[in-house]
């Protein structure tokens, strides 16, 4: 997401931070860029005109213009009211009650049935007792998707329990109440287009619900259309959020920027891939600074400390200590940082990611799934013991894997590679520097 603005908008600032003093047509023409540059981002045109003008309003004054480091000051001015434009505070749900009822609404296509189950894996984990509602009686897949999901995922779902969609919903909340569960998220109906019905069918079931929460489902790739769509939603049935689908197809990120200023309403969660886990809350402010490449490193952190298993670091820690760092150790560090997510986005969430990024490619991701999948095709006393892995042993390895014998082999070099480069941490060859091997000695 971004990839194309985040390119753009570090070329005007490096042009800017390479200059020792700016004058009004040098702001000027970078204002220029920018403007360009977010066009170009499929942000709407007024949003566009206001964000330019904020940001010449404070770049013209006597304190950036005179300052030493002018390039970095209207750097720091971009990120403020990019962050403003896009609601400048982190919004979360006020789900105070019990239950607490949660309206999931869009159109046909959004994500609108794996965001409602992405949603209901967030608060599990949280703490809270999510119940699903599959109230889209037109589309059986809906159902059944979110049936599956919720299985999936150990969340109770309320389907098919009537033909009338403001029933389900209604008997859902009762239903919550019965069995203690504290949050009510329920799937609604989507349409290829707003129309009356489905308007009235909304407004029906927030009737009977009294949701604390109205939040559309918006489809992040279709840009401008997003907002249109999020604009008329507000208008006819008042939302209170959005969720914004499907932004890791989304290299632009228009609909990010201008959603919040066409309709009022915040974004509260951007979904970042298929995957059951891939939502993540809506950061105005870091969000700013990763469009401007300054990387998100909170965001990274909060994903390790959630994701990642404490213990099993803790254990490394003790066989690297013991220089006991085996395949098995190798195998479960490489799953660790694959629940981070696919390669292109941890590195989007480092500074300077559009220039690391061009580094990473599909073959890339390809390689590391073919090692995990090497090393998962080992039995555990090849992992705890690679010596024994032999000629036979590689061939059934490689067969097992789908394969060759020489990318076996590779994994095996790969793995004595970083053991070496590990030792050091024991500090069994000196505290705080590199065995003598790795530098060429004996």
């Amino acid at each position: 997401m971004f990839d194309g603005l985040a390119e753009r908008l570090s070329a005007v600032f490096q042009r800017l931070r390479g200059k020792g003093s700016l004058t009004e047509s040098d702001v000027a023409e970078g204002l220029r860029e920018i403007r360009l540059a977010l066009l170009e981002a499929d942000v709407h045109y007024r949003v566009v005109k206001e964000l330019v003008e904020r940001i010449r309003a404070r770049a013209v004054g006597a304190d950036v213009l005179e300052s030493l480091t002018p390039g970095q000051q209207i750097l720091k001015i971009v990120r403020d009211e990019l962050a403003e434009t896009m609601g400048g505070e982190r919004t979360s749900l006020r789900l105070d009650r019990r239950p607490a009822v949660v309206l999931l609404v869009g159109l046909q296509g959004s994500g609108k049935t794996t965001t409602a189950a992405k949603l209901a894996n967030v608060l599990k984990r949280e703490g809270r007792k999510p119940v699903l509602v599959a109230a889209d009686v037109y589309r059986p897949a809906a159902i059944d998707q979110l049936e599956k999901l919720g299985h999936d995922l150990d969340i109770p779902v309320v389907s098919r329990t009537d033909s009338n969609p403001v029933k389900i919903a209604a008997g859902a909340v009762s239903w919550a109440r019965q069995h203690l569960r504290d949050v009510v998220l329920i799937d609604t109906a989507g349409r290829l287009q707003i129309d009356d019905e489905m308007m009235r069918e909304i407004a029906d079931i927030a009737a009977a619900t009294n949701p604390d929460e109205k939040l559309l489902v918006a489809d992040a790739m279709t840009g401008q259309e997003a907002v249109a769509v999020a604009t008329a939603f507000n208008e006819r049935v008042g939302l209170t959020g959005v969720i914004l689908s499907k932004t890791d197809g989304d290299a632009r990120g228009g609909a990010a920027l201008s959603i919040r200023h066409a309709t009022g309403r915040p974004i509260v969660y951007v979904g970042t891939g298929e995957k059951v886990d891939g939502l993540e809350p809506f950061h105005p402010q870091r969000m700013a600074e990763r469009i401007l490449g300054m990387g998100d490193v909170l965001t990274l952190i909060e994903q390790a400390e959630e994701r990642m298993d404490v213990a099993k670091a803790e254990q490394l820690v003790e066989n690297l200590r013991k220089n006991r760092f085996t395949l098995q150790d190798f195998l479960e560090q490489l799953e660790e940082v694959r629940k981070l997510g696919p390669l292109s986005q941890i590195l989007d969430r480092l500074p300077g990611a559009a220039k690391l990024k061009g580094n990473v490619t599909d073959a890339d991701e390809a390689d590391l799934k073919r090692t995990v999948a090497i090393l998962r095709s080992m039995t555990l006393a090849e992992r705890l013991e690679p010596s024994i892995i032999g000629g036979s042993r590689k061939k059934r390895i490689a067969r097992g894997s789908g394969t060759r014998v020489r990318d076996v082999n590779a994994v095996l070099t790969r793995y004595a590679e970083a053991k070496r480069a590990l030792r050091w941490v024991g500090g069994r060859r000196g505290k705080g520097r590199f065995p003598p091997d790795m530098l060429g000695v004996s």
